[in-house]
């Protein structure tokens, strides 16, 4: 169904007043954000979510009400995997818990940008050349596969390509300066840690949707569903990592949970395009995402339970542009053989 464009216009003044609110009134000043305070802020979005499918159930169809809520709820398991990689990143770098919203607001912001170009391209694709279907699908095939079998690597942070480029080519200063991104010394020009904690987030994300969006894709068309699914999805996103942030090291199972999604939803965007239509409807995909989704997170309770924050390690997987963590007993074979 074509969207009118104050449609698009309403819901883009209400996402930036969302994001006006966030910035300005419940996160004025740097602070760290409580576990309890985020449940409630990412229970607000959910609902928010949920309520702007009912709308859509109402006002146009049931068809794109399920296509909506099919596609949130995918690209808000996906998104549990950007929170993987964000632990990792802030661990590593020991982004202060005061500031790590700050940087979560502006890499999301860049997301929202990246997604709605990326959306754009990828509906317009699929419209002009129906066979891209067959081309994103086996993307979801591969990209399915590459998760499970990185799941369990260990990244190496030191020695990724991004890091090392921005440390390469710009002046950087050797600790935080507070909430700031960029400070003058000696009358020059600096970048702090934090911008480049932020430049790693960006590119991730970037990538991230370069493999969600045709999972979407896969689902619907109409690009304003396309669109509002992952927006939905993406501002819930900070609100979700404060909350699961301290206990995201116990889902041990769920990067299965979500390649074998990707696959379901891949071979189903192949064979919808071989046999037509809807060969495997959108509601069987839903399904088959909840019972995937919440079987390897109750799984991974089931497994971790008993385990104390601190016996938790951090989690695994990849991050773009790292390759594998070599193990201690490599490294030391590897030196002896040089010596």
């Amino acid at each position: 169904m074509e969207s009118s464009i104050w449609l698009w216009v309403a819901f883009n003044i209400f996402v930036l007043a969302l994001l006006a609110f966030d910035l300005g009134v419940l996160h004025r000043k740097e602070r760290e954000i409580k576990v309890a305070e985020a449940m409630k802020l990412s229970l607000f979005y959910i609902v928010l979510a949920l309520i702007f499918g009912a709308g859509l159930f109402w006002l146009r169809s049931n068809e794109d009400g399920i296509d909506f809520l099919t596609g949130y709820f995918i690209e808000k398991s996906l998104s549990v995997d950007n929170i993987f990689v964000i632990v990792l990143i802030f661990s590593y770098f020991q982004v202060p818990p005061q500031h790590q919203h700050r940087v979560l607001f502006w890499g999301i912001l860049g997301a929202l940008v990246m997604r709605g170009i990326l959306i754009f391209a990828g509906v317009k694709l699929i419209h002009e050349f129906a066979w891209m279907a067959l081309l994103f699908g086996a993307f979801l095939i591969v990209t399915g596969v590459k998760m499970l079998v990185v799941a369990d690597e260990k990244p190496d942070l030191e020695n990724n390509i991004i890091v090392r480029a921005v440390r390469s080519r710009f002046r950087l200063t050797d600790r935080y300066h507070g909430k700031h991104f960029f400070v003058r010394q000696d009358g020059a020009l600096y970048l702090t840690p934090l911008f480049l904690v932020l430049v790693l987030i960006e590119v991730t994300d970037l990538i991230f949707a370069v493999d969600s969006i045709p999972a979407i894709i896969a689902i619907t068309t109409d690009p304003f569903i396309v669109y509002t699914s992952n927006v939905f999805a993406i501002l819930g996103l900070r609100a979700l990592y404060f909350a699961l942030a301290g206990i995201v090291p116990r889902f041990v199972y769920l990067k299965y949970g979500l390649s074998l999604v990707l696959l379901v939803i891949g071979f189903k965007m192949i064979a919808n395009y071989l046999y037509g239509g809807k060969f495997i409807p959108t509601e069987w995909a839903l399904l088959m995402t909840v019972i995937l989704i919440g079987g390897s997170i109750l799984l991974s309770l089931l497994k971790t339970r008993g385990q104390t924050t601190e016996a938790e390690p951090l989690p695994t997987g990849w991050i773009p542009g790292s390759s594998a963590q070599e193990d201690e007993t490599e490294e030391k074979r590897k030196q002896g053989d040089e010596n």
